[in-house]
Order: C-alpha cells, then sequence, then structure tokens
C-alpha cells in the first residue's frame, strides 16, 4: 500500500505565497521584458514552487552565479548597457527570480520581499493608472503577508489570520500614507518620473505618408476640454500643430531658420472677430514643443495650483521651451474668425511654392494643365481651390485608413507617392489628401503648406469634458489669398465629410472574423467607457497631477501660507507630529489594563495607617489583607499597659469583621443581592475605626516611652 501523502510543510507553505506575490508583480512587466527575461523568471519560480511543494534540495551554489553570468550577459547583449530604464528592470526581474532558488531562511525572505518592493516602484514608471494601483495595492498587501509570516516562525499560523494582521497594518498606516502623499514637498526633478518613462504618442514635426493614419489608430487620450460657454461646432475643433513648409519629395518638415536668417521673436499680428472661445485643457505628455491648441488661441496661461510654463506663440502656433514630458493644464481663449499672415512679402511667399525637383512629375504636368485652361488662368487662388475640391468631389475620390502604402517593398521604395494617390490609386487618408492637394497648388503657382493636428472632439456625457483621442489626429492644407492671409481648406472634407463632423473617433480597419462580425458599439458599453474615462481623467487630475501649486493651495485653504519648501516641510513636521501624538494617546487608551478590587483602595488606607502607628507590616504584597494585619496584631508580645492591650484588641476585631464584610455572603437575610457599594458604605465605620485606634496607640506609645526616659 502507498503511504499517505504528507501536508504540505509550513516553509513550503510560505514559500508559495511569496512565488504567488511575486507572480503578481511581475506580470505587468511580462510584455516590456525580453522574452528570455520572463521565460528565465517564469522557470526559476516554478523550481522553487515545485522545490517548495515537495520539500526538495536547493540548487548547488555553483548553478546560480553561472545562471547569473549568463543572465548578465543576455542583458548586455539586448539592451547594450546594464545600467537605464529597461536593462535595470530586466536585471531586477531575473535576480529576484534567481534569489527564490536560495530562499531559505528569514534574512532570505527579507531579501527577496525587499526585491518585490523595487519591483513594485518600478511598474509606475511605465504606467500610472488606477487598475495599475489597485493591482500594486494587492502586491504591498501580498508582501506585507509574507513579512508577517516571516516574523512568526513558531507554529503553524493561518494564512488568514496573517493576512488580516497584515490588511490591518496597511490600514493603520493610511492616513500617516495620505499625509504624506499630501505636504511631502514636491522639490524640482526628484518629484518627477524620468523622461523616458512616459510613453510617446503624439504629432511629429514631419510627415511621411502613412504617419497620421498609424496615429489615427491609436484610441488613447490626446487631451480633455472643458467649455466655459457653449462649445465650438465639429467642424469648427481644429486644434493647430506643426505647420510643415518643406517638402523634399517624401517628407514634409517644418521649416527651419537657415543660417544668417532673422529669426521671428514678434509674433504675427492677428486680426479676430467674435466672442472668444474660453476653454480648460488638459494635455497629456507629447514629448514636443509645440503645442496642438484650438485655432486661434491667442491667450494661454497656466493655473495657480501649476507651476509656470515658458509658452511663447509664434503665429498660431505655441511652443514650449522644453519638450512636453508630463502631463499640463492650461486656461486659453481661442476665437473661430480670424485672420493671419496678411502681410507677407512676395520674397516670403517664395518659400510655399517651391517643389523638389524631379518628384512626381505626372501630378505637376495635370496641375499646371488645369492651370492653363482658359476658365483658369486668371483664377483667383480661391477659384483655384475651389476647382481642385469640384475635381476632388467630382472624380470619386475614396476616403480609407488603409491605402496600401506599404505595398512596394522598402528596397523599391515608390518615389513619386501623390503621383500615385492623385492619378492612379484615388484612395487614401488625410495626409494624402492635404499632401497632394498642397502640391497641386504649388505647381499652380498659389503659396501653400501643410498643417498637422487634430480635428474634432466627443462629448463624455458622465464629466460633461470634450476628448480629443489620438485618433482625431489630422491633417489639412493653407493656402494664401490676398488681402485675407492664409484660409484653410480641406480637401478631406470634399470627398468624406463624416471625417470633420464626427464626434466619436475612427475605427481601425477589421479583418477575419473580427470583420465579419457586426462592431460590438452597445449603449451601456459607451456608457461604461465614458464612466472609466471619466473617472481615469479625475484619478490624473487629483492625484498624478498634484503638484507643488496644488499642495500650495491646499494648505492655503488650511490657513497655513506656504510659500516655498520649506512652509510645506515645517507643515509636515507639525501633521506627523500630531500623528505620533494621536498614536502615543491611543495607545495609552487601549492599553491593557488589570481590573482592580473597589476594595483596593480601603486596604491601602488600613495599610498605611497601621505602618504609620509602627505594627510591622504582614510579608507579602501590600497592601495586606485585613485577617493578615490581624494575625500580626495578635501574634505581638504583650502591651506596656491595659490601654495599649485594649486598642490592640479593638483593632483586631475591627480587622476580623472587615475581612468577613468582604468575603461574606454576597445576599442579605431576605435572599437580596448585595452591591459593592452597600458592602464599601458597611466597611467605612470599620476602617475610621482601624484609623483611630491606629493614632491612638501611636499617642499611647509616645507616652510609655516619654516615661522611661
Amino acid at each position: 500500500m502507498r503511504a499517505p501523502r504528507l501536508a504540505i510543510s509550513r516553509e513550503g507553505r510560505d514559500t508559495l505565497w511569496l512565488l504567488a506575490t511575486l507572480a503578481l508583480i511581475m506580470a505587468p512587466h511580462a510584455a516590456r521584458l525580453p522574452l528570455w527575461c520572463s521565460a528565465g523568471a517564469t522557470l526559476a519560480m516554478l523550481w522553487r514552487a515545485h522545490m517548495a511543494w515537495r520539500d526538495g534540495r536547493l540548487p548547488p551554489r555553483w548553478v546560480l552565479l553561472a545562471a547569473l553570468a549568463v543572465c548578465v550577459g543576455l542583458t548586455l547583449m539586448t539592451h547594450r548597457a546594464l545600467f537605464g530604464r529597461e536593462a535595470g528592470v530586466t536585471l531586477v526581474v531575473v535576480l529576484t527570480g534567481l534569489k527564490t532558488l536560495e530562499l531559505r531562511a528569514r534574512r532570505d525572505a527579507f531579501v527577496v520581499t525587499s526585491l518585490g518592493f523595487f519591483l513594485i516602484l518600478t511598474q509606475f514608471l511605465y504606467s500610472q493608472s488606477i487598475v495599475l494601483a489597485v493591482l500594486m495595492a494587492l502586491a504591498v498587501w501580498g508582501l506585507m503577508t509574507s513579512l508577517v509570516l516571516a516574523q512568526r516562525p513558531l507554529g503553524r499560523p493561518s494564512l488568514l489570520a496573517v493576512s488580516r494582521e497584515a490588511g490591518r497594518t496597511l490600514v493603520w498606516g493610511a492616513p500617516l500614507m495620505l499625509v504624506l502623499f499630501l505636504l511631502f514637498p514636491r522639490i524640482g526633478p526628484l518629484w518627477a518620473l524620468p523622461s523616458d518613462a512616459q510613453a510617446r504618442s503624439g504629432l511629429s514635426d514631419s510627415l511621411t505618408l502613412g504617419n497620421v493614419a498609424e496615429l489615427a489608430l491609436d484610441d488613447s487620450i490626446a487631451m480633455h476640454l472643458r467649455f466655459e460657454g457653449p462649445p465650438p461646432a465639429p467642424s469648427e475643433m481644429y486644434f493647430r500643430g506643426p505647420v510643415l513648409d518643406d517638402f523634399d519629395g517624401k517628407t514634409w518638415r517644418t521649416r527651419r531658420v537657415r543660417r544668417g536668417e532673422p529669426e521671428d521673436t514678434e509674433p504675427a499680428p492677428i486680426e479676430t472677430r467674435g466672442p472668444a472661445i474660453r476653454y480648460q485643457l488638459t494635455m497629456e505628455a507629447t514629448h514636443a514643443r509645440i503645442l496642438p491648441l484650438l485655432e486661434a488661441t491667442l491667450k494661454v496661461q497656466t493655473p495657480a495650483q501649476q507651476a509656470a510654463l515658458r509658452l511663447q506663440r509664434q503665429g498660431l502656433a505655441w511652443t514650449m521651451g522644453a519638450p512636453l514630458h508630463e502631463r499640463i493644464q492650461l486656461d486659453a481663449q481661442a476665437w473661430t474668425h480670424f485672420r493671419h499672415g496678411v502681410n507677407h512679402t512676395p520674397s516670403e511667399l517664395a518659400t510655399w511654392v517651391q517643389l523638389p525637383q524631379g518628384y512626381n512629375p505626372r501630378t505637376i504636368a495635370w496641375a499646371q494643365n488645369m492651370h492653363r485652361d482658359p476658365a483658369l488662368a486668371q483664377a483667383s487662388p480661391r477659384q483655384l481651390v475651389q476647382a481642385v475640391l469640384a475635381h476632388i468631389r467630382r472624380e470619386n475620390y475614396s476616403y480609407t485608413l488603409a491605402p496600401g502604402d506599404d505595398e512596394t517593398s522598402p528596397n523599391q521604395a515608390q518615389p513619386h507617392q501623390v503621383d500615385r494617390f492623385w492619378l492612379d490609386r484615388r484612395a487614401g487618408f488625410c495626409e494624402h489628401f492635404a499632401s497632394s492637394f498642397v502640391v497641386v497648388m504649388r505647381a499652380m503657382g498659389v503659396p501653400s503648406r501643410v498643417v498637422t493636428g487634430y480635428q474634432g472632439a466627443e462629448l463624455n456625457s458622465v464629466n460633461g469634458l470634450y476628448i480629443v483621442r489620438n485618433s482625431h489626429a489630422h491633417a489639412w492644407a493653407e493656402y494664401w489669398q490676398a488681402g485675407e492671409g492664409w484660409v484653410r481648406a480641406d480637401p478631406t472634407a470634399a470627398v468624406a465629410p463624416e471625417r470633420i463632423d464626427r464626434s466619436r473617433p475612427l475605427a481601425a480597419p477589421r479583418t477575419g472574423l473580427a470583420g465579419a462580425l457586426p462592431e460590438f458599439d452597445s449603449p451601456v458599453w459607451r456608457q461604461g467607457k465614458a464612466f472609466w474615462e471619466a473617472t481615469n481623467h479625475r484619478w490624473n487630475v487629483w492625484v498624478l497631477q498634484y503638484s507643488r501649486g496644488r499642495q500650495q493651495q491646499l494648505l492655503g485653504k488650511l490657513g497655513w501660507d506656504a510659500n516655498d519648501w520649506t512652509d510645506v516641510a515645517r507643515a509636515l513636521t507639525i501633521a506627523l507630529s500630531g500623528i505620533a501624538l494621536a498614536g502615543v494617546g491611543w495607545l495609552w487608551l487601549t492599553r491593557e489594563r488589570l481590573h482592580q478590587s473597589p476594595w483596593l483602595r480601603p486596604l491601602w488606607s488600613v495599610h498605611r495607617a497601621l505602618v504609620k502607628a509602627g505594627f510591622p507590616p504582614p510579608d507579602g504584597q501590600a497592601p495586606a489583607y485585613a485577617l493578615s494585619w490581624a494575625r500580626v496584631l495578635q501574634n505581638m508580645g504583650p502591651a506596656a499597659d491595659e490601654r495599649q492591650a485594649t486598642l490592640v484588641r479593638q483593632t483586631v476585631s475591627a480587622l476580623q469583621a472587615l475581612d468577613a464584610l468582604r468575603y461574606g455572603p454576597s445576599q442579605d437575610a431576605t435572599g437580596q443581592s448585595i452591591k459593592p457599594r452597600q458592602l464599601l458604605a458597611l466597611a467605612k465605620p470599620l476602617i475610621r475605626s482601624i484609623e483611630d485606634n491606629a493614632r491612638q496607640w501611636r499617642v499611647q506609645r509616645a507616652k510609655v516611652r516619654h516615661r522611661a526616659h
């Protein structure tokens, strides 16, 4: 017969709990780590779990040293370094997995637990979402449970009881955590995440066909807007980003100031009409210097709760002194009716009619033939634009997110992509229409350029904010008209007006089974998504964006004048001292108390009176029992005179009566229970009698001594 399998040992159970917690911590890193790192850490922890389950022997030290050398070498090969975010996280993950293979003592458990806490911190280098915060809070609870288990080496405490103790510890620490979050000084870059710890997405100062389409498939949020009054119409929600002036045949780029040319330091004058649109904007990190703000935003300021930013306007574009690596809020004013660039000189306008030689010859020839038409030979730029837009509508150009720019291999790249779109395929995304439109207009001698940014926004019904996603990325054109300056022309609207008037983001083209199924877009799903995004926005503004300015604003509401970080540090010190005093007071109030008998105070009165009279106290604890004092007095030698002997007899009688009252029956003759207060009331005359006898004994003793002398 096979022997019954023994239950897992206490050490094995605790080890499996710690390994499960580490797996929870490492899971979000799995998609970011090299495959060898994820696989190696997983195999190491599975191996250690097998040894914990079977109570097997740990591997020899040389195996761990060899594995360590291999992991360091693979890290160098993968990241070309051992320092930095990616290489550092890779090393910590794989070293934590290897450390579990020598987990045998409490000291090893403390080391592995410390590595687990450090891994929790590394998660926030990549994301600070609510989901990750909740997940890592569970991981902290798991590690705290492991610490409590390590501090209780004897017996087999249940995981449920220990986890409750760890949870209680976290709850007790929550007020301290809240005070530290609210009042810990935000000092310079020490409080911010490193620049490589943020996601990189957004508009660029260059455009190659296909880039905007790829960004438009990204459904992540680029910015939130709150309008003070009525919002502009969807067709007027153009958020201006980089303006692209120079074209080399393949890529559009922002025009750089050439050496020797004067740099524009004063913004060009803007003529506005109508009321201003006031709005507040919360922008995600774009890692770019240009801020895509609503056209034409002429006034921008940072809220009082946020540190001031270096902002500068150049034309209609707003730039920062440094790339935007963190989330910011701005208060701004914009005008939907405006004119700009009216006073450009002919030499300046010549920049916006240049085309590279040898690229897109068929489109250029087509545009020049169109311009030679007698009906358009003397046409104004506006008339030429209307003619080209009418051509787009008439020739059935189509709008698509997947125009097929990658049909040719990189080694056989198509040098004439505008020719291919404008004359052959006639299907493309907004960047194809804007880029080809500008090439056509320049071929006709009309100054024009490409503008990139975002177009449109969707309303979140939960919090009333407008959301601009990366899928709202858009490209349009501007042409120059004498007397009017730069005029927006959006050729995409000629073929796909729903692209401009939409209130919801684009959907990526679906293939396979997903393409055969109807799109899942129920009202319940949309409402849940809106609620989640509103919650995330509040999390971003209240928690992740809690800056030095908000800290000072909070202290100001509490009546504390915080002009710099030293004032905040003093407020933190006072708050921590208050918490410490409150903790000491709570410990004092909840301390373990011994139950004191109500007879303790009367016995102390008797004890002090008899000791003061000169009687030797009984052996043992004080105050002595009444019967013990009676025995002491009875065992005394003969009294010096009859008066003293009488006092001793009376005192012994009173002590015996007091003892009988204390330990006598708790009911009277009628069967009613006697309360302790009633017994103490009956004992008071006896106690006074004992005290009087003790005083008289002291007086009589003094007289006897006086006669003896």
